[in-house]
Formats: C-alpha cells, structure tokens, sequence
C-alpha cells in the first residue's frame, strides 16, 4: 500500500493491511488534539439536558418546550451535516474541525445567557457545530494513518466520544455546585479553544493532507460517486436505522425499569453506568478487532453478528419480567449497537477513500435522523400495545438493517471491505 510522506511523518509509518497495527496509546498520543474535541463537542447537550429544569426557570418557560428546542439541534445536524457532505472533502479537515469548535465555543456563550431566544440559537448553532465537528474530527484522525490503521483511528475517536457520554454528567455535576449550569457552558467555550488552536496550526502547517488528496469532484458528484461505491448506501442505511433503535430504546429506559421493576433515579444511575459502560468497552474492543491485520472474522460479517444480537436482545429486554436477566439484555444491547457503530465506521473510513469526509458527514447526518426517528417511533409502539409494541417497533427495524447488512455483505462477499482509494 502506497503510503503518504505526510502521514508518515504524522505517525512514524503506516498500517497497511499486512501489518500489525500501532498501539492505542501511541495512537492517542498522534491524536490527542483530535480526541480532546471530540470529547468537548459532546459537553454543550449534556449541560443543556443535566440541568434543563433550571435552565427552564432561568428562561421562564415550561420544561417541555425548552425540552423541544434541543430538537432544533437535531434538525440543523441533518440539515448542514447532509448539505456540506461534499465539502467536507474540498478542505483541510483540521480547520473544519476548528470552524466546529469556534461555533460551538459560541453557541455554549450565547446558552450561558439564559435568554429564551439565545438559548434557541445556541440549540440551533451547537447541531450546526457537531454536524461539521464530528465528520471533520473522524476523518482527520483516519488521515494520519494508512489502510486498517486509519479505520481504527476512526473508532477512537468514536470510543472516546463514548467514554465521555458515560463520564460526562458526573464531570459537569461538580463544577457547577461552584458556579451552576451557566459556568459549565462558559467552560466549555473556554475548553474548545485549546483543540481548535492546536487543529488550526495543524491545518496550516499542512503536516496532514486528506486521503486521496488531488482533484475532487464537484458537489453533486460527490453524492453519485458516493452511491456508487459498493456497500455504501445500505451501510449508511444500517447506520440510520440502528442509531433510531439505539436512541428511541434509550429515550424510554428509564421510564421501562422504573414502571417495572420500581428502580428511582438513583438505582437507575448504575443501569445507565451499565449500559454507557457496555458501550464504551464494546467499541473500543471491535474498533481494534476489526482493523487488525489478519482478523478473525471480517467487519461484514461481524456487522451481521452485531445486528443479530440486538435483535436479540431488544425483543428479549422487553418481555422480561426478571431484573437480573434484563440487566443482561440491557448490557448486550448496548454492546451490540457498539460493535455495528464501529464496523460502520471502519467500513466507510477504508471503503470510501478521497470520499471518507462527505460519508461520514452523512453517516453523522443519518444519525441525527435516526435519533428523533426512534424516539418518535418507540412511543407510537407503546402507545398503541406497551412494551410488546416496543419490542415490534424496534425489532422490525433491526430487521431491516439486516437485510441492509447481508448487502453490504455480499458486495464484499470475501469480506474486503476496502475499495481502492480513487474518486
């Protein structure tokens, strides 16, 4: 595999698909700016949906429609995220990722004001910012790196991203018993400064230049030379549709042990913890299984597996009556959706080449619609049948991703997942 002197003097050499790959902390180290802001770009929502009963106060509105306003975060991801796709590749992924970070450092200012209306525009400038941030962070990390090791790059930023879901409540929650949910914001403009001076100098240093760098197609080629690729399309489909299962089961946890297993918010915690936990170790180990060099069992297949055991376990986690064995379900689900995260990514990040940032904006665009999908979808279930219409709601929708998963299989039927690094 032909290797960029740039990336190399970024990483010391290169991972091709024959050689083992570099250790994570020596990852870690090449791509601790990186992995810092995909941190921070996960801790405006949280502080927004930690405190939104006194943010509410503070605005003099009702929690229900301070709760609604996140949903313009949601719609501006999908709308930005799918609409600067092809740009994503035309420039320097590390002064993308700064532009995301300066904006979210504004929007968290605008939030900490308390202001109904700026608390809209930091909802609506925050989705902007991740929908630009994430793709541009998951890319420039797979850009230091060559073959199976950039698709491991990939996942830890994924990973990392994961962890800090899982910390980040407790993190915020002690800081702000000094200054409250209004310092917490402020911090966290402060924090988005350091990456996005580090990525800037980065950018214009050129130490780094995107996969594939030369001529890039124009916008709306992008998108065809995108739905072209082998396994592209249903890959962004399972991507979708596991994201809507994974966020609509998530939105009702707490309502579901609550209503049958009387568990009050504290004793959730430990469920959530679980669950977050499950996630986290899930993800971090199929991110380095499956960019080994010789792996055991190829992303494709190990996408299928993933999706059959979060069949599994979402029909079995809603008709259990049992506390222990729905805790087990509960942990597998929750591992399953990590492994079908990180084979998606692996999948786009070696399959897609020159076109890696305008996929992955997509693959962040799609999720952005899978998260009030699923919501939407997982209260109509139970709605109309209780938790039984949970578990058909959600299943029928793993389902599908199934059978969008046997795709991406057969078009890679040897289990290569990599396509030739050409527009």
């Amino acid at each position: 595999m032909s290797v960029d002197p740039r990336r190399t003097v970024a990483h010391g050499g290169a991972a091709g698909d024959g050689e083992p790959l570099p250790g994570d902390l020596r990852m870690s180290r090449t791509l601790w700016p990186v992995l810092l802001a995909s941190m921070v770009s996960l801790l405006p929502f949280t502080v927004f949906s930690t405190y939104l009963v006194p943010i509410a106060r503070e605005a003099d509105t009702g929690v229900a429609a301070m709760g609604g306003l996140r949903g313009l975060g949601g719609i501006a991801a999908l709308l930005v995220g799918t609409g600067l796709a092809p740009f994503m590749d035309r420039v320097r992924r590390e002064w993308a990722a700064a532009g995301g970070l300066a904006a979210l450092g504004l929007s968290s200012a605008l939030g900490a004001s308390g202001d109904l209306v700026l608390l809209a525009a930091f909802c609506l400038l925050a989705g902007a910012a991740t929908a630009v941030l994430n793709p541009a962070l998951t890319a420039a990390a797979a850009d230091r790196f060559d073959g199976r090791a950039a698709g491991r790059a990939a996942t830890l930023v994924t990973a990392t991203q994961s962890m800090t879901a899982m910390l980040a409540a407790p993190v915020i929650a002690l800081p702000a018993l000094l200054w409250g949910w209004e310092g917490d914001l402020l911090a966290v403009t402060v924090l988005c400064a350091l990456p996005a001076l580090v990525l800037y100098r980065q950018g214009r240093d050129g130490a780094v230049a995107p996969a594939g760098d030369g001529p890039r197609p124009r916008y709306l080629t992008s998108f065809r030379a995108l739905a072209t690729r082998r396994g592209v399309l249903p890959l962004l489909l399972v991507s979708v549709l596991r994201t809507a299962v994974f966020m609509g089961y998530l939105s009702y946890l707490a309502v579901y042990y609550d209503d049958r297993f009387r568990l009050g918010p504290g004793l959730f915690a430990f469920v959530w913890t679980l669950s977050g936990a499950s996630f986290f170790v899930s993800n971090l180990l199929t991110g380095r299984i499956t960019n080994a060099a010789r792996p055991g069992l190829s992303t494709e297949r190990l996408l299928v597996a993933g999706l059959a055991a979060a069949l599994v376990s979402v029909a079995g986690f809603y008709f259990t009556t049992w506390l222990p064995m729905a805790l087990v379900m509960t942990s597998l689900h929750a591992a399953s959706h990590a492994v079908v995260a990180a084979c998606a990514v692996s999948l786009l990040v070696r399959g897609c080449g020159p076109l890696r940032g305008a996929a992955l904006s997509l693959n962040a665009a799609g999720q952005s619609l899978g998260v009030f999908a699923g919501a939407a979808l997982g209260g109509v279930g139970l709605g109309l049948a209780g938790y039984p219409g949970m578990a058909v709601a959600f299943g029928s929708l793993v389902v599908v991703a199934l059978g969008a998963a046997l795709l991406v299989l057969r078009a890679h039927p040897g289990g290569k997942g990599d396509a030739p690094e050409t527009a």
